[in-house]
């Protein structure tokens, strides 16, 4: 059946601090698939390089944390009871490492530019056993494949780019894995993968987030306000629960690879799943039935699973 990822949950996380946390924007807009949407203030005159640099460091540093604090709760005897097969303990064992990895090579980048690395925040994840520790591993990989597919086009320096790629060819491995061999289901969702802009990643990723230290330097960033979205199948009608600043038209937007299907919503924030929807799908309310970008985003973006098997089969 199809089912809302788990990010939809973390939506219980405690409120971040203000002075902590990524700066907020100054209501300039920016394109649709623009990573880094406004210019950063002295030094980074231009914006790209340090502050998509630091930014990648915050989300590594989130799954760092996560991975090891998680390993740390659950032994290979845990995973067993929970049925999954022994090598599965040792395989997240490497994902970590790669994490951590990222983390050296991003903090080591920073510094050898004379700049300065953020330092990691304090969490507050949503696992309470093996399997939502599976769940909440399949959605940070694959919002940092989107966080890292939508930042590449910006990287002016060439050296940071290939390491960006290569480590957005990592995470993409690493959900592939997750949602095949340990979930059993599908490897891919599109022929595309979906680049998503620094503020949607951060809206997703700053629900794990209780505090950052308030040395850290700034961000051009903000969270839109959180959506969640049942599971539902085809033709369904779902609420969409958020917070809207008034009534007006609005539209859910649900964004797969490079393309994205608009449905409006009812007074009630009802809407119907389209048809055509396979594997994971962003989900984004907007005022504009046919834009996405920030000035057109009231909520999200939240995630949904629309698991598919060999034959191609929604199930």
């Amino acid at each position: 059946m199809k089912f809302s990822i788990i990010v939809s949950l973390a939506a219980v996380a405690s409120p971040f601090l203000v002075n902590a946390l990524p700066s907020k924007r100054d209501g300039q807009s920016g394109a649709y698939w623009l990573p880094c949407p406004v210019l950063s203030k002295p030094p980074n005159a231009i914006c790209p390089d340090i502050d998509i640099l630091n930014f990648g460091l915050t989300l590594e540093h989130l799954e760092d944390a996560f991975y090891h604090q998680g390993l740390r709760k659950y032994s290979q005897d845990d995973f067993r009871r929970a049925g999954y097969p022994a090598w599965t303990r040792g395989r997240f064992e490497q994902i970590a490492a790669h994490e951590r990895t990222h983390v050296e090579f991003i903090s080591s980048a920073l510094t050898a530019a004379g700049a300065q690395a953020v330092e990691p925040c304090e969490y507050d994840f949503p696992d309470y056993d093996v399997h939502s520790f599976v769940d909440v591993s399949l959605a940070l990989e694959s919002v940092g494949t989107s966080a890292y597919n939508g930042a590449i086009a910006f990287i002016s320096n060439k050296a940071y780019l290939t390491v960006a790629a290569s480590i957005l060819g990592v995470e993409a491995r690493q959900a592939a894995w997750i949602n095949s061999a340990v979930r059993k289901s599908n490897p891919w969702s599109t022929a595309f993968e979906t680049p998503l802009d620094m503020n949607q990643v951060y809206t997703m990723a700053s629900t794990f987030i209780r505090s950052c230290p308030s040395t850290n330097p700034p961000l051009p960033v903000k969270a839109f306000p959180l959506l969640t979205i049942p599971p539902g199948r085809e033709g369904e009608r779902v609420t969409a629960t958020f917070e809207a600043p008034q009534r007006k038209s609005l539209y859910a937007a649900f964004i797969a690879g490079t393309g994205t299907i608009f449905v409006p919503l009812n007074e009630k924030n009802e809407l119907e799943i389209p048809g055509g929807l396979t594997g994971l799908v962003f989900v984004i309310i907007t005022s504009d039935g046919g834009r996405v970008t920030d000035d057109t985003t009231v909520a999200g973006p939240s995630m949904l699973l629309f698991p598919f098997d060999s034959y191609g089969n929604v199930y």
